[in-house]
């Protein structure tokens, strides 16, 4: 028994050692393409994510440090933190409407016009990886699945599961009412209520007494209406206290 124990172990031993050479191989290779495509790296978004999921294979993150052969090589680093910055005063520049609750998509749209037709591109999943920075550092931003999409929280406000379902209920028409939640949701109306309430307080909803039938509680972050208006990256600097 003792001498299976022992082969078993070293055999154990051997496949650990063959892995460990073949991730620092693959490493190697990784680097090795990192600095022949460095530049597709840096502007083309859709390399950008392949790159990142290449990287995640074998546990390295390159924005995991602002120093380090990664963000050094790729200046990725720098990248997401100014995207990071960017983000930030897009976020402050529009909470007077929204919240502090805005739809990736718009944020998306509002971060493109800010960086100007020759800077370099930004995707989604760029928005995404930069906010994950920021919420990382307590920054009070965080990330809500609703539907196909995503709305970015950016004030510290406490959402629990009920206010995200509500908030999924309200993505088609940009409201929801007492009933809507009741009949959806199967919800007493005390529930519904506050909720409701919650958000009105947190300022990401805005109550319409004037609707028909009964109040409607509109969510400025699901409709686009109120960013007709285009905010330059000038405007929103200007809204930074």
């Amino acid at each position: 028994m003792h001498r299976r124990g022992v082969g078993a172990g070293a055999i154990a031993k051997k496949k650990l050692a063959e892995m460990s050479k073949q991730l620092d191989m693959f490493k190697t290779n990784l680097e090795e393409f990192a600095s022949k495509h460095k530049q597709e790296i840096r502007k083309n978004p859709e390399f950008r994510v392949q790159f990142q999921d290449m990287c995640a294979t074998i546990g390295v993150d390159p924005l995991a440090s602002g120093k380090g052969f990664w963000s050094e090589m790729l200046g990725v680093g720098d990248f997401y933190y100014e995207l990071g910055v960017q983000i930030i005063e897009v976020c402050l520049a529009l909470k007077h409407r929204n919240g502090g609750l805005i739809t990736l998509e718009e944020l998306h749209q509002q971060v493109l016009k800010g960086r100007g037709k020759f800077a370099q591109d930004v995707s989604q999943d760029d928005l995404i990886r930069a906010i994950k920075k920021l919420k990382a550092l307590g920054t009070g931003f965080g990330i809500i699945p609703v539907g196909g999409t995503y709305l970015i929280q950016s004030v510290p406000a406490e959402l629990n599961m009920d206010h995200t379902v509500v908030l999924q209920l309200a993505e088609k028409s940009g409201y929801v009412t007492v009933s809507d939640i009741k009949a959806s949701l199967k919800w007493e109306t005390e529930r519904a209520r506050q909720v409701l309430e919650h958000l009105l307080k947190e300022g990401l909803a805005w109550l319409d007494l004037q609707a028909p039938g009964e109040a409607h509680y509109w969510l400025p972050a699901l409709f686009t209406d109120l960013y007709s208006q285009e905010i330059t990256a000038e405007e929103a600097r200007e809204a930074l206290p």
